[in-house]
C-alpha cells in the first residue's frame, strides 16, 4: 500500500528541505539555458527563510519528504505572485504541480485577498509554458534575461473563493 501525497503550510523546519529541493529541480532549468546562476540555485537558506516569514509557502510530503512546493505573495495592488513552484522529478508528470499551483491560488485569494495572479517561467521551459496555460494563465510580457535567456510572465483573474481552503 503506497503513501498519498499531502499539502500543507510549511514550517520553519522546512527551509533546508526545500532549498535542497529547489537546487535538485531547477538543474533541468539552467541546463536548457547553460545558465547554473539562475536565482533558484543561488538562493541562500536565509534568504528562503525570510519568504517563509513573509508570504504564503505550500509543500506537498510524500511521508516525511518534502517533494514539491510553491510560494507566493500579495501586493498591495491584490496582485499574487507566485513562485518557486516545484516538484521532485521522479513525481513530475503525475498532476502535483497543477495541485499545488491550484492549492497556492486558492489560499492566497481567500487568506490574502488575491484578486489576481502571476508568475514566470523561462521562455524554453515549454512543459512549464504548458501547464500555466492548461491553468488559464496568458502570457503578458518577455525580458530578455541574458543573451541565452528570457523569462516570460503570465496572469490571469483569480476566480472568487466561496470557502476558505484548508491545507
Amino acid at each position: 500500500m503506497g503513501m498519498s501525497v499531502t499539502l500543507a503550510a510549511a514550517t520553519e523546519d522546512d527551509a533546508e528541505r526545500i532549498l535542497k529541493l529547489q537546487y535538485l529541480c531547477f538543474q533541468e532549468e539552467a541546463e536548457l539555458y547553460g545558465d547554473y546562476s539562475l536565482e533558484p540555485l543561488t538562493q541562500s537558506l536565509a534568504a528562503l527563510r525570510a519568504e517563509l516569514a513573509e508570504g504564503l509557502v505550500l509543500v506537498a510530503r510524500l511521508g516525511e519528504e518534502v517533494v514539491g512546493s510553491a510560494r507566493g505573495t500579495v501586493g498591495e495592488d491584490g496582485t499574487a505572485v507566485i513562485s518557486g513552484l516545484m516538484v521532485h522529478p521522479r513525481l513530475q508528470r503525475h498532476g502535483l504541480g497543477g495541485r499545488l499551483l491550484a492549492a497556492i491560488e486558492e489560499r492566497l485569494a481567500a487568506e490574502r485577498s488575491a484578486d489576481r495572479y502571476r508568475l514566470a517561467t523561462g521562455h524554453r521551459n515549454e512543459r512549464t509554458l504548458r501547464l500555466y496555460r492548461g491553468w488559464g494563465y496568458e502570457r503578458v510580457a518577455v525580458e530578455r534575461v541574458t543573451g541565452k535567456r528570457s523569462v516570460v510572465t503570465l496572469e490571469k483573474v483569480a476566480v472568487p473563493v466561496k470557502e476558505p481552503v484548508r491545507v
